[in-house]
């Protein structure tokens, strides 16, 4: 049986009277590398905080193995700092409040800027950077950690195509040397060129979860989006190919029944 390192039994989660997860269930091994997808206040943020231990669930239960690396949308740092202090910061759980950054911090983290492409914002302040530098640089932070399981809240949103392909093609790296990585998207092409796993947070507050390509069908992607999607296959993509949503079609009503 495949190293469980990440599970989610039964978890559910209220604001108030508003339910926003219901019974989500989810195991992932070592290595793997799940999307986590559904429409705006679906629960993907929230989901996330519960699994890396900084949200309790309503009801259910998380079980976690190794360090836990989180990468929220936005980072608001109290203080100015250069891009390089931030990622530093990323070391925090090897350095003491007693002690400097030493040598292998700073190796560290600059290796960490070098794989997101990034060495070149090292002097920049971390305010004036763009959403999407922000992105890049928050993440190295989180390389810089060295974590077992890493958990991104949409860590492409901000970013361009190139960004966005080098950050998936960094995050199924660190799957295949063993991190177990999961990151939420809007984007079904994530998933079906790159995830081992995902998961489908629906609006009645249900789920699906297993194999991109088994359970990302067009009926359920359309339910999910709330408009019509297309799965398609192209030469040079991988077998599960991609999907388009279908914008100038009118807007679908989507049956919110289980899969």
């Amino acid at each position: 049986m495949a190293d469980i390192v990440l599970q989610g039994d039964g978890i559910g989660h209220c604001y108030g009277a508003h339910t926003v997860l219901r019974d989500v269930r989810l195991q992932l091994p070592r290595g793997a590398l799940c999307a986590l997808m559904g429409a705006n206040g679906a629960g993907k943020s929230t989901l996330l905080k519960i699994l890396a231990g900084q949200l309790a669930p309503s009801v259910g239960q998380v079980g976690r193995v190794g360090r836990m690396g989180f990468v929220p949308q936005e980072v608001h740092p109290a203080l100015p700092m250069s891009v390089l202090e931030m990622v530093l910061l990323g070391r925090a759980g090897g350095v003491s409040l007693l002690r400097a950054p030493g040598r292998a911090d700073y190796a560290a983290a600059r290796d960490a800027l070098a794989r997101v492409e990034a060495t070149h914002l090292a002097g920049r302040t971390f305010l004036s950077l763009s959403g999407g530098e922000r992105q890049l640089i928050v993440l190295a932070r989180a390389l810089a950690a060295n974590a077992d399981v890493l958990l991104l809240d949409e860590p492409c949103a901000a970013m361009d195509w190139h960004n966005q392909a080098l950050t998936l093609q960094l995050l199924a790296e660190l799957a295949a040397d063993g991190m177990t990585v999961v990151f939420s998207t809007h984007a079904p092409q994530h998933a079906l060129e790159f995830a081992s796993h995902a998961s489908l947070l629906f609006a009645d507050g249900t789920h699906a979860f297993g194999p991109p390509d088994q359970i990302m069908d067009e009926a359920a992607l359309s339910r999910l989006y709330r408009v019509p999607v297309r799965r398609v296959r192209l030469k040079g993509l991988p077998d599960a190919g991609t999907a388009v949503p279908v914008f100038s079609k009118p807007l679908m009503e989507i049956q919110e029944s289980s899969l």
